[in-house]
């Protein structure tokens, strides 16, 4: 389906280098294993928003980075993307990365984050006229939990009224989310970061899923996306719930990035006006091109969007 409306995203959060290593023989823990290092620019919500893009979205993208070559790495690779930048740059700090180890079979083993520079940039860049600015020329807002909490709770404030979507990052970062899900039209996590949401960060099992949309929702959350990897996805709505299974990906290159990719093609297309099945359908699809990539946000031809999407099955309304 093509998205024929235009809008305009207003994103704010993770947009750094993104160093991927994938083995080429089986984990040992301890041990020194074969592998390749790939180095690309990544960051929750960037990857969210050149999905969005690539699905029909205009966007600014507002993050903070250092003075070095790896900022002006995340610099082209904003502008490559045709997405107005508005970061600010601090030319005595290095830019935020993000380091995964991926095993043969493409599933993250361990994963480093070295992000000082968003707890300390981001609560002042939440007082910048700049943000006023860009929210009166958006239709939507798109933030991640790389934000500290009280960058949340300022942006929450005030992007009040206006459609806002949010991307977990992690079971230790979805808990800055606590105190806005109320003012979140739809958060997308996988579910060990839902779990740990409910459980004040402890990412305990949950047995029942309708269990864990319930206790997210009781906590004020209208609306949300929790992916479970290959396993079917739970999303919910109110007291609506639904299951989708996702389709089986023809390859597998890289996972890292598919939720990200899930989170943006979804919001894209309800903000263009899709009901919100169809639109965690269309998500689906572009998780499944995210991990049949080499990088995190899959190529969105028409064609190749079209026939992925024909691959997802309908989501299960849960009784």
């Amino acid at each position: 389906m093509s998205l024929s409306k235009t809008f305009r995203i207003f994103a704010i959060g993770g947009a750094h280098v993104d160093r991927r290593g994938r083995m080429t023989a089986d984990f040992v823990p301890g041990a020194s294993i074969p592998g390749t290092m790939r180095e690309d620019v990544g960051g929750g919500v960037f990857n969210a928003v050149r999905t969005a893009v690539r699905r029909g979205a205009v966007a600014t993208l507002m993050s903070v980075r250092g003075g070095d070559g790896a900022g002006l790495r995340v610099a082209e690779a904003i502008a490559a993307e045709g997405i107005r930048d508005a970061s600010a740059v601090f030319l005595d700090r290095a830019t935020p990365s993000y380091t995964a180890l991926l095993d043969r079979h493409g599933d993250v083993v361990a994963a480093l984050a070295d992000m000082e520079l968003y707890e300390l940039a981001f609560p002042r860049q939440m007082r910048r006229s700049k943000i006023r600015e860009e929210l009166l020329r958006a239709d939507a807002i798109f933030a991640d939990a790389n934000l500290p909490a009280a960058a949340l709770e300022r942006l929450a404030t005030a992007a009040e009224g206006m459609p806002f979507f949010a991307v977990a990052i992690s079971p230790a970062k979805v808990v800055r989310l606590a105190r806005v899900l109320p003012a979140l039209d739809c958060l997308f996590m996988n579910r060990r970061e839902a779990a740990a949401l409910v459980t004040d960060g402890e990412a305990t099992a949950f047995e029942d899923g309708a269990g864990l949309a319930a206790a997210l929702s009781a906590r004020g959350l209208r609306r949300g996306v929790i992916s479970d990897g290959p396993r079917p996805a739970l999303f919910f709505d109110g007291e609506k719930r639904w299951t989708l299974t996702p389709p089986k990906p023809r390859r597998i290159a890289d996972v890292t990035g598919a939720g990200d990719a899930l989170a943006g093609a979804t919001a894209a297309a309800l903000v263009a006006g899709c009901d919100f099945p169809q639109a965690v359908r269309e998500g689906a699809a572009a998780a499944m091109l995210a991990v049949e990539a080499q990088g995190a946000a899959p190529f969105l031809g028409e064609s190749e969007f079209s026939a992925a999407l024909a691959l997802v099955p309908s989501a299960v309304e849960m009784r």
